[in-house]
């Protein structure tokens, strides 16, 4: 299992580093020559399917953005079971409140896909905010964007009945990562009965209950490698109820 260190990153070429400054929900409200200045000093790492990108309680040295690619970001309990917190598609950051405060990471973070990597150094990026006013008020209003989006998505996962959370986490699911299929919309991303329910905050019992009747009812069929939507219009019904 590899972790994001010095030596197992490398330069990118500067057009692909302005493009994924610009696809992060934190920098994208930054101004051309702000891009610039941060793309000056960022570096790519690419992580193989399944291997890890940082572990819990190890130093933040970088802020990490994924460009293409999907992770899993969970931490471990004493049992020694993964508790699912999230999953982050591209655009996202990745552990950006422990590398602004300096705090190890509060967990573990493991590409669920081949992903691609944005890693600015984290001593860098603060003498550039320090130089450079324009690039902090931009980083303010993407800091602004992006709780919105945090506080809809808390919103969106734990309130309401369980299985209207259920529905919203699907289609959730598939606007981020769903692909066109035969039969509705697959999403390309195998959980288990338990992940779905840390994932809904309800209990096993109750996601297979749900998962078996929406299966029968032809909403959401559960596929080898992941999932398929096949009544969309009947999800959205259920997630606003």
């Amino acid at each position: 299992m590899s972790t994001v260190t010095s030596a197992t990153i490398g330069p990118m070429p500067a057009v692909d580093i302005e493009e994924g400054i610009r696809r992060s929900s934190i920098f994208r409200r930054l101004g051309d020559e702000d891009r610039r200045r941060l793309g000056a000093v960022s570096r790519l790492k690419h992580v193989p399917k399944g291997e890890r990108i940082f572990g819990e309680g190890e130093p933040s040295d970088f802020f990490i953005t994924i460009l293409p690619g999907l992770v899993k970001v969970f931490k471990m309990t004493p049992a020694g079971k993964d508790i699912i917190l999230e999953i982050f598609g591209p655009g996202d950051p990745l552990g950006a409140v422990a590398a602004y405060e300096g705090r190890p990471f509060p967990a573990s973070a493991v590409a669920l896909e081949d992903t691609s990597c944005l890693l600015i150094p984290r001593a860098l990026f603060f003498a550039l905010l320090e130089e450079y006013p324009s690039l902090v008020r931009g980083l303010l209003l993407g800091l602004t964007h992006r709780l919105v989006e945090l506080t809809n998505r808390l919103s969106e996962l734990t309130g309401g009945r369980v299985e209207s959370r259920f529905a919203r986490l699907f289609l959730k699911l598939s606007q981020d990562l769903g692909r066109p299929g035969p039969d509705g919309i697959l999403i390309p991303l195998a959980l288990s009965r338990q992940e779905l329910a840390d994932m809904t905050g309800t209990t096993v019992e109750t996601c297979i209950r749900i998962m078996s009747r929406w299966g029968k009812d032809e909403i959401v069929r559960t596929e080898k490698d992941g999932f398929a939507v096949l009544d969309k219009p009947s999800l959205e019904a259920i997630g606003s109820a």
